[in-house]
């Protein structure tokens, strides 16, 4: 009898140790982001654009430096398994703060919400993540991104002389905000102009994961499809931009057909000089990383965060503190500005056959 005692007792120790420690392990995962060593920042691609490559990198590493905050900045390679992958293991090695560009709404909420489950504070980055109900959003006024690049389309159709013109709309990925952002910023200003026929809506598509060789083939599509009655594109940033001029200068209709763009990439730049691309839209990316990373360190430091705005998510009707920024419209004359602002190299934008189209635009 006293052996089955000890034996029952020995059986409810071990179940009791059990329990213990599988709710420490709980109360470990929870307090992780409360006593977390770090910020982690997950970033997207490398291959929409350059800024997720090298410039966002670089300025928010130099603005956590600065703070003396340890920052952990990873890339998901458009990789929707791989950017979740990337957060387990920044929440599980002590992250107190999780900075995201998300890939698209799923992935995003995915992590957002495993993020909230261990403490960690969140700050969508440059993207809301649709009913992910983060803690703060840091982007730039993206409906103000599209109305520039709709005015820019329009400025430089008049300046073309075009008649009547036939717009055709290259927009962004159906799974970004931003993109439906960018879409309702330029419709603003071109569908007054389709409502009273002096503008011709063409055809019009999103591009999946603003990849920029599909892009290229949707855009092949359409001047197949219009027999190339296509006047101007509105292309949601340079890349596809760039995509659309790729298709016309086989047509040899580069520099005819205004095309717009966003993000002032090197790239995009050389296409304003050489008159192959309308307009491009500068956002200061070292103000957004800036304030990103002072809100992050804020909330890394447990001290009061401030975002003047409030952005709603149109999905779960809530609202998300907000810090929005100010875009630029930047045309041929306005490049030596974005140079001088040191966004980009001007031995890189004015290499090889660009050198002479620098000097003659002033640029030296």
């Amino acid at each position: 009898m006293r052996k089955k005692l000890v034996a029952v007792a020995t059986a409810g120790v071990l179940t009791l140790g059990g329990l213990t420690a599988c709710t420490d392990d709980d109360n470990n995962k929870a307090a992780a982001g409360k006593n977390g060593t770090k910020v982690g920042v997950i970033l997207p691609d490398t291959s929409t654009s350059q800024r997720w490559g090298s410039d966002d990198p670089k300025l928010l590493k130099a603005a956590f430096d600065k703070a003396g905050v340890e920052v952990d900045i990873r890339n998901a390679q458009g990789k929707a398994d791989e950017f979740i992958r990337i957060a387990d293991s920044m929440i599980e090695t002590g992250a107190k703060v999780l900075m995201i560009v998300s890939l698209d709404a799923v992935s995003g909420k995915t992590v957002l919400d495993k993020a909230r489950a261990a403490g960690v504070k969140t700050i969508d980055y440059d993207r809301l993540t649709l009913n992910g109900n983060a803690d703060y959003y840091v982007s730039f006024d993206n409906v103000k991104v599209g109305q520039l690049q709709g005015e820019g389309l329009v400025r430089c159709l008049k300046a073309k002389g075009v008649d009547n013109p036939r717009v055709a709309y290259l927009n962004g990925a159906p799974t970004d905000n931003n993109a439906t952002l960018f879409r309702s910023g330029y419709d603003s200003v071109l569908q007054p102009r389709y409502d009273n026929g002096t503008f011709r809506k063409g055809p019009e598509q999103s591009v999946p994961r603003w990849n920029n060789d599909e892009g290229r083939f949707i855009f092949d599509q359409m001047i197949a499809d219009t027999d190339g009655r296509i006047d101007g594109v509105l292309a949601a940033n340079d890349g596809l931009g760039n995509a659309a001029i790729t298709v016309l200068k086989r047509q040899r209709r580069n520099g005819q057909v205004p095309v717009t763009g966003q993000d002032a990439e090197v790239q995009g730049l050389q296409n304003i000089l050489a008159g192959d691309q309308c307009m491009t839209v500068y956002k200061p990316i070292k103000k957004e990383a800036d304030a990103a990373a002072k809100l992050a360190i804020s909330l890394f430091k447990d001290q009061p965060a401030k975002a003047e705005k409030r952005v709603k998510d149109p999905q779960s009707g809530g609202y998300v503190p907000a810090v929005l920024l100010t875009p630029l419209a930047i045309f041929k004359k306005d490049i030596e500005d974005v140079i001088k602002d040191g966004f980009v190299d001007r031995k890189t934008v004015c290499a090889g056959a660009y050198a002479k189209l620098c000097r003659s635009n002033g640029i030296d």
